[in-house]
């Protein structure tokens, strides 16, 4: 509870210097590009359940299939690796190959083999979120000092027990370090792909108020992938604070 209050007055602390800044830059320019954030929050409140909230719920659930693709199929590549020395050999230099192509070049590959329509966008997540899941997961298990493992095989475990008692601790916390890194890039390349072949996302929303010069309601959707950015890290930040409660 007492930590709780205080990573709340962090946060607190850190929006009421954005909002400080935000307003004295507001000031100094007085031009309808940079508004104040009272009139921005103004304008949120009337557009919000009306226009921004539809959009925002395609942006999350965008992100969310994405990274639950990515660990369906990431984490399993990357615990093989990790475990197995002949796996590894095989399957890392594919990872290392393919892991440094900017994946925001892909994009007109991925429309023109999967559409303009959702299964593009959710797969340019994927692609962003699978390496640095399967790199960490290897990383993490590889990590383990060979003799973690002696008591349990003298005790005849299993694989599944060597998993569950060894493995998947040892490899949760830089599992979701990796994926808190890929969020903000997954976010990112997100509004790009929204621009794209779609009427809804966070993405399509912004520009289609930068294009009808209309910069409040534009303000107003920058502030809610904020908040939906904020949200999603501190939903990482949760997870790991239940899962590995031995790192505190």
């Amino acid at each position: 509870m007492r930590e709780g209050k205080v990573v709340l007055r962090a946060y607190l602390g850190g929006a009421a210097v954005l909002l400080a800044l935000w307003w004295g830059v507001a000031l100094l320019v007085a031009l309808p590009i940079i508004p104040a954030p009272d009139k921005v929050f103004a304008k949120l409140g009337h557009v919000f359940v009306q226009a921004i909230a539809i959009h925002g719920a395609y942006s999350l659930w965008r992100i969310a299939a994405g990274l639950v693709l990515a660990v369906g199929i990431g984490y399993p590549l990357g615990l093989v690796m990790g475990y197995s020395q002949k796996a590894d050999r095989l399957l890392a230099p594919l990872v290392y190959l393919t892991y440094p192509i900017p994946k925001i070049a892909l994009l007109p590959i991925l429309m023109l083999l999967a559409g303009i329509g959702e299964w593009s966008k959710i797969l340019m997540i994927f692609l962003i979120i699978v390496f640095q899941v399967i790199i960490a997961v290897r990383d993490g298990i590889r990590a383990i000092p060979e003799e973690t493992y002696y008591p349990l095989y003298s005790l005849g475990a299993s694989f599944v027990q060597l998993f569950r008692y060894v493995i998947f601790p040892a490899s949760l916390p830089k599992f979701i370090t990796a994926v808190r890194v890929a969020m903000a890039t997954a976010i990112s390349v997100l509004f790009f792909t929204e621009t794209f072949g779609t009427q809804y996302g966070m993405g399509y929303y912004i520009m289609d108020a930068w294009l009808r010069v209309n910069y409040l309601e534009m303000y107003a959707g920058i502030v809610v992938l904020s908040f939906l950015g904020l949200f999603l890290f501190g939903l990482i930040d949760l997870v790991e604070h239940f899962a590995c409660r031995w790192q505190q």
